[in-house]
């Protein structure tokens, strides 16, 4: 029996007709700027984002290391929530590359409240004190269990930094999450922040690929930075065409990743109560908190991998699901039911 794999929405595999479109795309190189599907597909999602222009990258983390790089010269500060990816889940790239320091500010679930980081900020910190040059938001929050993010808070601050000289980048990994979950539109999202990267390869189903968006002129920096850090490829639009076909097949459908985690969650809060809130999973994440229940992360990962159902871990007490395009309902129905046997026993 094939495993039922919540590990990550990245462990989807590309559709026979998404495979079609890979094998006919249109491409040349990339690097020269002559990858006709590449140039498409970085436009669209620039025009989709409310942004002047946009750059395919092979992962989101090089998508989110180019936009702080633009943002953020060496020896300067990031404000970030603690739990962020990228403070926490991209091995200290934006130091190890960019000379970024990095200080960060405690939530509930990961959502923002928009005076926090805006009471941290020091523009302009003197002599002797490192002086904060961008804030990073994440929608949705990875590690706060897919939570959305309070547009108004967003608002609220991107009004407090106007005039500052701070900068503000979106983590957009799984804002088509957030927008599908919420209706709220893709460029009153973008056109927020000053660059915003967005993944292909996760909900959306693509084997390969991210998006940065910024202003021309950010892009074209960003460009250099790319092929600087080993990240130009050159007849790369079959990865495109991917792209392409998840914007246009793959976005409203994840409204059922959202309805097959809220199921296990329901399912999993049944069995035990307390483990998880399912009025808090909003979209296709679900975190189980086993503190308390008798039951260590790694032995329910290892009890429900026996009976075909892949989760992971995250530290002692907390379990990871995530649903994707390859969980059906028939998926979400055996998952949940083999994650709440072991719960209730």
């Amino acid at each position: 029996m094939t495993p039922v794999d919540l590990r990550s929405d990245t462990v989807t595999r590309p559709r026979a007709r998404m495979r079609a479109a890979m094998a006919d795309a249109e491409v040349g190189d990339d690097v020269y700027g002559e990858d006709p599907s590449v140039n498409r597909l970085e436009a669209r999602v620039a025009e989709l984002l409310g942004h002047e222009a946009g750059l395919f990258t092979a992962t989101g983390s090089l998508a989110n290391q180019l936009g702080l790089r633009l943002l953020v010269p060496p020896g300067s500060e990031l404000l970030c929530e603690q739990n962020a990816h990228v403070a926490r889940a991209e091995l200290g790239a934006a130091a190890v590359f960019s000379g970024i320091t990095t200080r960060t500010w405690p939530s509930v679930d990961g959502r923002l409240v928009a005076d926090v980081p805006l009471s941290m900020m020091e523009p302009d910190a003197g002599p002797y004190l490192v002086s904060t040059a961008a804030i990073a938001l994440e929608n949705t929050h990875n590690f706060g269990g897919g939570s959305v993010q309070p547009l108004a808070q967003a608002q609220a601050l991107r009004a407090g930094v106007e005039g500052t000289g701070v900068g503000l980048h979106l983590d957009g990994a799984r804002l088509f999450n957030a927008h599908v979950a919420t209706g709220e539109p893709l460029q009153a999202w973008g056109r927020l922040f000053d660059t915003v990267s967005v993944c292909l390869s996760k909900g959306l189903g693509a084997p390969v690929g991210s998006v940065l968006v910024s202003s021309a002129d950010a892009i074209a920096r960003a460009r250099v930075w790319r092929k600087r850090y080993g990240g130009g490829m050159r007849q790369v639009g079959v990865l495109a065409a991917a792209g392409h076909y998840a914007l246009d097949h793959h976005v409203e459908r994840l409204a059922d990743d959202h309805a097959h985690a809220a199921a296990i969650a329901a399912a999993c809060a049944a069995a035990r109560p307390g483990v998880v809130d399912p009025a808090a999973v909003q979209t296709n994440i679900v975190l189980l908190d086993l503190r308390g229940s008798g039951l260590g992360a790694g032995e329910l990962v290892e009890r429900a991998r026996g009976e075909g159902v892949l989760a992971s871990a995250f530290g002692p007490d907390r379990v990871r699901l995530v649903t994707h395009l390859d969980i059906d309902d028939d998926d979400a129905d055996r998952a949940a039911a083999v994650l709440a046997r072991h719960l209730s026993g």
